[in-house]
């Protein structure tokens, strides 16, 4: 006899303290959930004030204001009939706690405290919540008066409990713990738990959603049972997108999975599940024997059934189908989530567009891309109604007529996306060339520039000041002189871009719409490096590729050509990287990579082994002798590995004033937040390059033994 029930899991796109909207979108998704036929719905983690308030989550505020708007959510009457799976902060005998609230019909059940807590990368929970490291303990809570006043109760259970129907047994783990060795989705099974729900703030990275998704899966295929994964989305208000993908998983297969990057705010998904197809796959000999030496849970019991009617089903209800999973290209994730990042933090700061320095490089080309394929999105879920797209369109363009609305993503480009070719003596024609052509296909709003007389005021203002002129090093200057006369470029690039960012719109016949965002272009290789200007053109408001590689970015417009129906973009791939920023003579033209010593490839595969794999320079240097034994000699992975550390050791100070860039790539160096090293640094790391020597002095004697013995 079957048991069918229907869950729903959700992805909403939660805004750090945004109290009241947050609010909206649950009581949205539970209405939904409940016209589906849901008896259950799981929301994201830290829902109720948002998952990124950061040190907000240190202020007393943070915590009233989330009861009072979680005590609306149990005082509406669309909230009942459904058990509630809610996320919120708690402060418990003066601890911070990250908690699932577990409510039905506007009582609380429990309140589930998270075990283990994320405290790296981008992640700092130690900072402001306990964990509650008892695991199966459980004490009493006393609820705040003004919930006490809702559901007339004094007290709940707080700790590690589960939730035991009439007809299943439900448990909790929050985002981390699935991804510990030890995870509780393991002693919850062997303990009866049926469905586990998981409560998460992931964001996106690149190649990082597969990860994700095999743990999830990996969760039931071992133990068995459902298991409801839910996530925020979108920009909650700083570098990271949470990249929603909902699921819904049973005994190893997805039934369903939701979108990873879209404009819209609340998404929710459901299945119907037998739960008799839980019990038939756990009824192994082995499974039954580790449950008699597995830690046992308190029980809240709840007098409901979540599969009604069990003695009479309807035979026409039809159990939901596994599907295969889905992923994006990297280049599709590329296109879609900065953009989708782009949108949110755009709509929420009220900002009347973005305004980018465009070169007619890759970079800048890439972020210009961007932005046109956000614009895609926007028109496309605005063709698809979804009403809340249409009203941020009107308010971020300051336009109420409906017959003024754009039509096509170019027409939506041009009201809200301004671009400019920066020129001087040192630019080409083939660059401005490409600058304005990309600009036509996508719609955006361009102008063209030379600055040569503003560069050579500061030069005269230099020479008539000191009495010395500064001149290039191919006409013999200093290398000194050189990088001085270039940074004076790149510098008046970023005054000139604020100008124009604040300017433009007014030339437009907009007046008091505020000033466009400005946009950075120095993608995640340049900026571990150093190759760019201290508070020049990359120092803008927010950066869409600052966490991207270059080779993700080729790839992503070599795609974009096709997918995006731009042939124009296959002259920027195959044109030489420079920052146009020295004169052009026939024996010399900038290169981006033989100023920096070393290709966008070298630069790549060092990033992630000093980030991902942790490497100083001597365990560096040890990794690529393997890595690179058919490339490079030992000597040349040492000067290279030396000249790394160098030059990323001397630039760290500019990481402090980079722009605030969307995170996709585990290596970026980004500062204040994922990448916590100290900015000044002694760049000879002597001790590391001393055993480094060491190691080339015994090859070299080995490879001199060998030698004399052959011959």
């Amino acid at each position: 006899m079957p048991h069918y029930i229907t869950l729903a899991t959700c992805s909403l796109n939660q805004w750090a303290m945004d109290f009241e909207g947050n609010r909206d979108r649950i009581v949205e998704s539970i209405v939904i959930a409940k016209e589906r036929g849901a008896s259950m719905r799981v929301g994201p983690e830290l829902e109720v004030p948002g998952y990124g308030c950061l040190d907000h989550f240190l202020e007393n505020d943070t915590y009233l204001q989330s009861w009072e708007m979680y005590s609306t959510i149990l005082s509406n009457p669309d909230t009942y009939g459904i058990l509630l799976d809610i996320g919120m902060p708690v402060i418990h005998k003066n601890r911070r706690y990250n908690c699932r609230i577990l409510s039905y019909d506007g009582k609380i059940l429990l309140i589930r405290p998270k075990i283990f807590l994320a405290n790296d990368g981008n992640y700092r929970e130690m900072r402001y919540f306990t964990p509650w490291l008892k695991t199966q303990y459980v004490e009493d809570f006393n609820l705040p008066v003004l919930i006490k006043k809702v559901t007339n109760q004094e007290v709940v259970r707080f700790g590690d409990l589960v939730i035991s129907t009439l007809d299943t047994v439900i448990g909790c783990e929050t985002c981390e713990e699935m991804f510990t060795p030890q995870a509780p989705h393991v002693s919850l099974s062997l303990d009866g738990v049926e469905i586990i729900t998981n409560s998460s703030g992931s964001h996106h990275e690149l190649r990082k959603l597969n990860t994700r998704v095999s743990l999830i899966m990996e969760a039931t295929r071992k133990c068995g049972g459902v298991y409801l994964y839910s996530n925020q989305k979108g920009c909650d208000g700083d570098r990271l997108y949470y990249d929603g993908c909902a699921m819904i998983v049973c005994n190893g297969e997805i039934l369903a999975q939701g979108k990873q990057f879209s404009l819209d705010d609340v998404e929710v998904l459901t299945a119907v599940i037998d739960l008799e197809d839980v019990r038939a796959y756990r009824a192994l000999a082995s499974h039954g024997i580790q449950s008699r030496l597995s830690p046992v849970y308190e029980r809240k019991h709840l007098d409901v059934e979540l599969s009604p009617d069990s003695m009479n089903f309807d035979i026409t209800v039809e159990p939901t189908a596994p599907r295969p999973c889905f992923y994006h290209l990297p280049e599709e994730e590329i296109a879609l989530g900065p953009a989708c990042w782009l949108w949110d933090y755009l709509r929420r700061c009220k900002g009347a567009g973005f305004f980018l320095p465009l070169s007619g490089g890759i970079d800048s080309c890439a972020t210009a891309v961007i932005v046109y394929s956000m614009c895609r999105l926007v028109i496309e879920a605005c063709d698809a109604g979804n009403e809340q797209v249409k009203k941020d369109v009107k308010l971020v363009t300051r336009d109420e007529n409906d017959d003024n609305f754009p039509k096509t993503p170019q027409e939506l480009a041009n009201k809200i996306f301004h671009t400019c070719f920066m020129g001087t003596s040192n630019s080409s024609e083939e660059t401005k060339g490409r600058a304005l052509e990309l600009s036509k296909k996508i719609g955006s709003y361009h102008v063209n520039l030379n600055m040569d007389t503003v560069v050579s005021s500061i030069i005269s203002l230099f020479e008539v000041t000191t009495g010395k002129k500064p001149i290039y090093k191919i006409f013999g200057g200093s290398n000194i002189e050189n990088l001085a006369l270039q940074n004076i470029q790149a510098r008046l690039r970023m005054v000139l871009a604020y100008l124009f960012a604040q300017l433009l719109p007014w030339t437009r016949g907009k007046k008091d719409v505020g000033g466009l965002l400005v946009l950075g272009s120095a993608n995640v290789d340049e900026q571990l490096r150093g190759y760019l200007t201290k508070y020049d053109c990359s120092s803008a408001d927010i950066n869409p590729i600052g966490g991207i590689s270059k080779n993700d970015l080729k790839r992503f417009i070599t795609w974009s050509t096709k997918s995006l129906q731009l042939p124009i973009l296959k002259s920027f791939v195959d044109a030489t990287p420079t920052a146009e920023l020295e004169p052009v003579t026939k024996e010399y033209v900038q290169s981006d990579e033989a100023d920096m010593g070393f290709t966008y490839d070298e630069l790549s595969v060092m990033g992630r082994l000093r980030k991902v794999e942790k490497c100083g320079p001597y365990s560096m240097f040890i990794k690529l002798l393997h890595i690179w034994k058919d490339k490079k000699t030992p000597e040349e992975i040492a000067t290279k590995v030396n000249s790394f550390f160098w030059y990323y050791s001397v630039n760290r100070h500019k990481q402090t004033v980079s722009t605030p860039s969307y995170h996709a790539e585990q290596y970026s160096p980004d500062d204040n937040r994922f990448d916590l090293r100290p900015f000044l640094i002694d760049p000879r790391f002597s001790w590391g390059r001393h055993k480094i020597s060491s190691v080339l002095d015994k090859m070299k004697a080995n490879e001199k033994i060998d030698t004399m013995t052959v011959d």
